[in-house]
C-alpha cells in the first residue's frame, strides 16, 4: 500500500517535532544554568528566564533567537558564556550597561517607559 501522506502533512509534523524539540533544549538549558536567576533567585516561570551573554564580543548565536535547532554540545558551548537572569533582572543589567556607556538617548526612554 503507498504511502498517502502529503506535503502538508510532512510540514505539519516537523513543525510540531521543531517545536517540542526546541522546548525541551530551553528546558535543558535553563537546568544546565542552575534553573534559577543568578540575580535574585526567581525560578517560578521558565518562560521568565533569560540567558544574559556577559561578553557580547564573544557571542556566536542567541540561545533562544529566530529558533535555530543546533546540537546540545554547540548550545552549551554557547550558555558557558552567560548567565540565566530573570526578565526584571536582565533589563536592569542592560538598563545599567547602557547608563555606564553614556547612552542618553535609551537611558532616557528607559526612565519614561518607552523603549526606544
Amino acid at each position: 500500500m503507498k504511502d498517502k501522506r502529503t506535503y502538508k502533512d510532512r510540514s505539519e509534523y516537523l513543525i510540531k517535532a521543531v517545536y517540542a524539540r526546541r522546548k525541551r533544549v530551553r528546558a535543558m538549558a535553563v537546568e544546565y544554568k542552575g534553573g534559577k536567576c543568578e540575580g535574585c533567585g526567581y525560578h517560578r516561570c521558565l518562560d521568565a528566564l533569560e540567558f544574559h551573554h556577559k561578553d557580547p564580543a564573544q557571542k556566536d548565536f542567541s540561545i533562544s533567537s529566530k529558533g535555530y535547532t543546533r546540537s546540545w554540545t554547540r548550545v552549551k558551548t554557547e550558555l558557558d558564556k552567560c548567565t540565566i537572569l530573570c526578565a526584571n533582572c536582565h533589563r536592569e543589567l542592560h538598563s545599567k550597561l547602557a547608563a555606564s556607556s553614556g547612552n542618553a538617548r535609551v537611558i532616557s526612554g528607559l526612565s519614561q517607559g518607552n523603549p526606544s
